[in-house]
């Protein structure tokens, strides 16, 4: 990745953490990787997604859709904010949040009210950091980057960090995710 990735960084000082790291060879791999993540995964989980633009977010939110069994494409929510994907299998629906066009923190996010679907649904915020961690104490922050090397190849090669925070993910397995 570009700069050096502290995990605890994320979480509270104290609260306790779960890291899962690994390496991304092509889109196709981190749609998989969604998939893989969304077995992980149940009602009430805040998912936080950091990365460049075209670093992956959207992409893993995709897999994470197909994984979850959910209705509609799984697109990026950047014009509209939020999309709502209902299940199709009686499981949580998908809440993807797209927050890159949103200045403020959880106040501005208010009106989506998160906190009202977060107990049913998983809630996938993309540029969310510093923004939405008080929703909840246990959430997932996935951080994507680009591998180092010449950035005028193009490479869909990419960093993932993935780090549970707070009490649900203190014991989590989550080398599953490592495929």
């Amino acid at each position: 990745m570009n700069a050096p990735y502290d995990p605890h960084a994320v979480a509270p000082a104290g609260a306790p953490t779960a890291t899962a790291q690994l390496t991304v060879h092509s889109p196709e791999q981190m749609q998989e990787l969604g998939r893989r993540l969304a077995k992980l995964l149940r009602p009430g989980d805040l998912v936080l997604l950091t990365g460049q633009l075209g670093a992956g977010k959207t992409t893993l939110t995709r897999g994470l859709g197909e994984g979850m069994g959910v209705r509609g494409a799984v697109t990026s929510p950047t014009f509209v904010i939020a999309r709502v994907h209902p299940s199709l299998s009686g499981g949580p629906a998908l809440v993807h949040v797209d927050a890159y066009r949103l200045g403020g923190g959880l106040d501005e996010m208010e009106d989506l009210d998160l906190d009202v679907s977060l107990p049913d649904s998983v809630v996938v915020v993309e540029w969310g950091d510093g923004k939405v961690e008080d929703l909840s104490e246990d959430r997932l922050h996935v951080v994507i980057g680009r591998t180092e090397g010449d950035e005028t190849v193009e490479n869909d090669e990419r960093e993932v960090v993935i780090t549970g925070v707070g009490p649900r993910w203190a014991a989590a397995d989550l080398s599953p995710l490592a495929g």
